[in-house]
């Protein structure tokens, strides 16, 4: 069971690691992500809300098919 954990922990280190550098060299091309339409952003002088509904639903569904094709094969 613990060889199990340990697979697990580094198969997540390996997808921060390619999801880092995806962000680093497309940092300037991801610029819509947090700005779909559906996200909320509120603006003032001294305040800032933000809370990035449809980018939240857009990243759960990409992970979870991704999740899918990772058992499937």
């Amino acid at each position: 069971m613990q060889g199990q954990w340990g697979k697990y922990i580094i198969l997540l280190g390996g997808l921060i690691i390619i999801i880092g550098i995806i962000v680093y060299f497309l940092g300037d091309k991801l610029h819509w992500i947090g700005r779909l339409p559906g996200d909320i952003r509120v603006e003032r002088d001294n305040f800032r809300f933000y809370f990035p509904i449809t980018t939240m639903i857009l990243v759960s569904l990409i992970l979870s098919f991704l999740l899918y094709l990772l058992r499937r094969f």
